[in-house]
């Protein structure tokens, strides 16, 4: 197993422990999917809209091009 591989479970113990305020046995008993939800939920990403794709963004810069008129 690489570092890679390995999750930061200090980073995950901290957040869930300290931030989100779980207990220790709540944090241990929890799935991924449980704490991914708690994670979302205190960070205020409370829907799955995908984020800004490339395209995306190339047709509001085209639509509303930065140095127009100031009035």
């Amino acid at each position: 197993m690489t570092s890679a591989d390995r999750f930061d479970w200090d980073l995950l113990m901290r957040f869930g422990l300290g931030v989100i305020g779980l207990g220790p046995s709540e944090f241990w008993n929890m799935t991924p999917c449980e704490f991914e939800a708690a994670v979302k939920g205190r960070l205020g990403q409370l829907s799955d809209v995908a984020p800004f794709s490339r395209d995306r963004l190339d047709a509001l810069l085209q639509r509303f091009p930065d140095g127009g008129s100031s009035s």
